[in-house]
């Protein structure tokens, strides 16, 4: 008996252990930067340029504006893209390129702790950076459309619900970040123990503007289930788009032409000259 009690012990040790290791270390489970500074803008997209954004809490990052190419028409409205939780802008480049050459003005935020820029990420932190980026992006007076992939698509929602845009993109977004975590996690107490919470499926029923969702029928981060479930939660109306086989970060899915045409269609249904 004595020796049962020990076992159950040790066994108890060691769970409360690796519990308060999670705990501790979460983010680094979260967010998956590369914190190396990308080239200048204009050595990778033509026409691109640099910009410093400014939060709130005192923090100067590095961004990417990317304009319409000349000879292309441009749409008029701006798109701020919130990335997901992993690389820097330098991976999203070619997205941008492909968004400014269908007429679209497109900021490449990158977050604190991510592509040369200062700071550790997390949900408060975040939502700084996007806030930070819609103020530079209001400048220039067009129309915003905010596009989030996966992890950046919990952070446009809320900063949807705090500034209403003109429309929303969502790549891939999960429920929340508890119901994600559990996929990957399932023997963890992933609810009890996170900081940050990005309760996508919570937010998105208070967003009144045009919505589309879009993911891919084979993901094996974010399960389809997830994306369908905040579609069908959105307050506003919303289109649905399942790119047929493709997995988080297939091609088809990131930059297909069935996604930048859902978004150009989008962008036309605002009605802007």
């Amino acid at each position: 008996m004595a020796k049962l009690r020990m076992a159950l012990v040790v066994v108890l040790l060691v769970v409360a252990l690796l519990v308060a290791l999670v705990w501790l270390l979460q983010r680094r489970l979260i967010y998956f930067p590369d914190r190396s500074a990308p080239p200048p803008a204009s050595r990778v997209v033509a026409g691109a340029r640099d910009v410093v954004l400014h939060t709130a809490d005192g923090l100067r990052l590095g961004a990417w504006l990317v304009t319409p190419p000349a000879g292309r028409r441009d749409r008029h409205v701006a798109v701020l893209f919130a990335p997901g939780n992993a690389g820097n802008r330098l991976d999203r480049a070619p997205l941008a390129a492909a968004l400014a050459d269908r007429g679209l003005t497109v900021l490449l935020l990158d977050y604190r702790g991510y592509g040369g820029n200062p700071g550790s990420p997390s949900e408060q932190g975040l939502a700084h950076d996007v806030d930070a980026a819609r103020s530079h992006l209001a400048a220039r007076g067009l129309p915003l459309v905010y596009f989030g992939e996966s992890l950046g698509a919990a952070v446009v929602t809320a900063l949807a619900v705090r500034h209403p845009p003109a429309a929303l993109v969502l790549r891939s977004p999960f429920r929340d970040l508890a119901a994600a975590g559990r996929e990957h996690y399932p023997f963890l107490p992933v609810r009890l123990l996170l900081r940050d919470r990005f309760p996508v499926g919570d937010l998105i029923g208070r967003v009144q503007r045009p919505t589309l969702v879009a993911y891919g029928t084979a993901d094996t981060v974010v399960p389809p289930a997830h994306s369908i479930a905040v579609a069908e939660r959105a307050a506003g109306p919303v289109r649905l788009l399942a790119v047929d086989g493709a997995d988080h970060n297939d091609a088809a899915l990131v930059m297909g032409p069935d996604l930048l045409d859902a978004v150009a269609e989008l962008v036309d249904g605002l009605g802007v000259a």
